[in-house]
């Protein structure tokens, strides 16, 4: 089946195996199933409008609006709803049921669920429960860590600053899905590594910079495609003296240096292949960073997981479609964003974690079950607008309201972008799907004017290409001064664990906002977007995400593996 899509004119393909999916996931009331229908937005487009709900990195400082102490959440000042602080949202101090509402079946179902979100207290951050204990103030969809600061969407980390999608790490900075490493620095997709400096796509490598595409290496530099070497320059070999003395000529410790390696480190890596896709004992997968997965398809950055189609960012999750965002050891879930750990059977809902069950379009909910449009409940068994019902009642509403959907359209469709917490520009759709504001907007996306930047509480600024270049000439005081990043003009300030690992690691004072510096990290990663192009060698059709016009040389897995092994 050929549809377009209503948002992007495009067309797109619904499999028989897309239609068996939908049924098999219709909801069955008493007896009846309700058959969900065929989407009318493309795959591209329904992940943009689930990634427009995640808000991971734009925080604010606020009060809680019930204890009324200074907290930083997700949520803006001027948002219409309340923000709970964390430890105040999972008290007993207020109880969800208070807002429930009575359905009303003269009014369409989406705009009573916004009527029930504006009334429900959201929680300022995501976080584990002992985040703020353990020394984690500004981290969000993060936990179960020690001494970080400014860490998204990561777990189990130690003494680590500025990164996303670090998971099981210690003292790394500045690194974007990196994955048990320590002292590791301006590193993309790398994982199981020591002391890495400037890296991607690099495996179980130490001690080395300035290294793509490698696996088990150790004292290497300016090199792609190495498998288990030593002493390595420009994928030259040396001896262990002359390694460390052709190094130690090279200056990696000043702002100025360091661009000028980055660039030439760039021109050299383009001589050398690419492999089409970031795959490694992906059965039967299509898609890009999938690790230990079977049957996968057009899907990105998912590991241990089975049977998927159109998700991102799942650990351990099987049988889901259209899924985006954490899903750790989830399984059966539909048109869903930020749900997992242990939940089944899971549609049309956002942020609904841990041990939670038969929900339909529902948010924000934890440890719940059999409930259908929700918000904000914990714990709690068949609610429909958080109001509890019998089994029997709660059956026989459910199936009323459905019904109802079905007749208006809005059944079978995921929130629509008014529904959403934040403006487009504040969500991470924007990061993987960037839109200028007259196209957001256009589209049903809001759009924050100005975001509220955060001025750092001092009086003393200095411009960034002030600093001095070396860190051995940076004094303490620089902990009292406000940065002017050489880019985009906002001030930034540097934190005590964040010069001490500088000095540890002989790093220069970075010139550039957090921001930016992530922003840079990102584009170094392939789009979620599958496209078609030939091997560079062989000729043969495949599908990557390395557009045709893009400039490295894309190899099918047989010529990558016979060029490089």
């Amino acid at each position: 089946m050929q549809k377009i899509c209503a948002n992007s004119g495009k067309s797109f393909e619904i499999t028989d195996d897309d239609l068996r999916f939908y049924d098999r996931i219709s909801p069955v009331i008493n007896g009846k199933k309700y058959p969900v229908p065929p989407p009318t937005l493309s795959p591209e487009e329904r992940m943009r409008r689930r990634l427009s709900f995640r808000n991971e990195r734009v925080l604010y400082k606020r009060k809680c609006d019930l204890s009324g102490k200074s907290i930083i959440s997700i949520h803006a000042l001027d948002s219409t709803y309340p923000v709970y602080a964390k430890d105040v949202w999972w008290s007993d101090s207020w109880d969800p049921l208070s807002y429930g509402m009575d359905f009303n079946f003269s009014r369409p179902f989406f705009e009573q669920f916004l009527e029930l979100k504006s009334k429900v207290p959201h929680i300022a951050l995501i976080t584990s429960p002992d985040a703020e204990e353990n020394n984690c103030h500004y981290i969000n969809f993060a936990g179960n860590s020690k001494n970080c600061y400014m860490t998204f969407d990561s777990d189990f980390n130690e003494d680590s600053l500025y990164t996303n999608v670090l998971k099981h790490s210690k003292c790394c900075m500045d690194c974007s899905y990196v994955h048990s490493s320590e002292l590791c620095y301006e590193c993309v997709d790398c994982t199981n590594s020591y002391r890495l400096l400037f890296s991607r796509d690099s495996a179980s490598c130490s001690e080395s910079a300035f290294l793509l595409s490698c696996v088990g290496c150790m004292h290497c530099a300016f090199s792609v495609n190495l498998v288990e070497k030593k002493y390595c320059i420009w994928n030259e070999q040396y001896s262990k003296e002359e390694y460390f003395r052709k190094l130690s000529e090279m200056d990696l410790s000043s702002p100025s240096s360091l661009e000028k390696w980055k660039q030439k480190f760039l021109k050299f890596s383009l001589k050398y292949p690419r492999k089409f896709a970031h795959l490694l004992k992906a059965e039967n997968c299509s898609g890009d960073y999938l690790f230990n997965t079977k049957n996968c398809d057009s899907s990105f950055n998912c590991s241990h997981a089975e049977d998927l189609k159109y998700c991102d960012s799942l650990f351990g999750a099987k049988t889901c479609m259209d899924t985006s965002s954490f899903g750790e050891h989830a399984e059966e879930i539909f048109e869903s964003g930020t749900v997992g750990i242990n939940c089944y059977g899971i549609s049309f809902s956002f942020a609904c974690v841990d041990q939670s069950s038969d929900l339909m379009y529902c948010e924000e909910c934890r440890q719940t079950n059999h409930c259908f449009a929700c918000h904000g409940l914990r714990r709690y068994e068949y609610c429909i607008f958080n109001q509890q019902y019998s089994k029997e009642d709660y059956h026989r509403l459910k199936a009323r309201i459905i019904e109802l959907m079905m007749k208006t359209g809005e059944f079978g469709q995921y929130f629509p972008p008014s529904l959403s917490s934040f403006s487009y520009n504040e969500s991470v759709a924007e990061e993987h799907f960037p839109l200028t504001e007259p196209a957001a907007q256009n589209m049903g996306y809001r759009w924050r004017k100005r975001r509220e930047e955060e001025v750092p509480e001092t009086t003393k600024q200095i411009p960034s290409d002030k600093i001095p270049e070396k860190i051995s000439g940076i004094p303490d005081d620089i902990l009292n001064w406000a940065i002017v990043c050489r880019e985009s003009g906002k001030l930034y300030k540097i934190q005590k664990p964040e010069l001490e690992f500088y000095r540890k690691m002989d790093l220069p004072i970075p010139r550039l906002h957090p921001d930016i510096r992530h922003e840079r990290r990102m584009k170094m990663r392939n789009p979620r977007k599958l496209e078609e192009r030939v091997c560079d060698r062989c000729g043969r059709l495949i599908n990557t995400t390395y557009a045709a016009e893009m400039p490295e040389k894309i190899y099918c897995e047989k010529c990558y593996l016979s060029t490089v092994y």
